[in-house]
């Protein structure tokens, strides 16, 4: 079963535009979800595996209007709730109503 991330050789999307002197990181949130990851893995609260089959797995729409470290971040959170490690209310993103 083909999954969203396995575009190779489909027409219809964008080129690639790659930025000159690109920065590895735009925002200091994506960093930190960069250095987040790194840890969870270094604990072995998830694998390389698990991480990567959790951002295959997001729903299309969502994967494709994310960014790189957008779905790596849902990717994470996908983790974290399955193992058990933080509840779907810990994990809530911009929900000040639940804290």
């Amino acid at each position: 079963m083909s999954r969203i991330n396995d575009v190779g050789g489909m027409a219809g999307f964008p080129a690639i535009v790659e930025e000159a002197d690109e920065p590895r990181f735009h925002a200091d949130w994506e960093a930190h979800v960069f250095a987040l990851n790194g840890a969870l893995i270094k604990r072995g609260v998830y694998n390389l595996d698990e991480f990567r089959d959790a951002q295959e797995r997001l729903p299309v729409e969502q994967y494709l209007a994310a960014s790189y470290y957008e779905r790596w971040f849902a990717a994470i959170t996908t983790l974290l709730a399955e193992k058990g490690v933080a509840s779907a209310d810990d994990l809530a993103v911009g929900d000040d109503s639940a804290h």
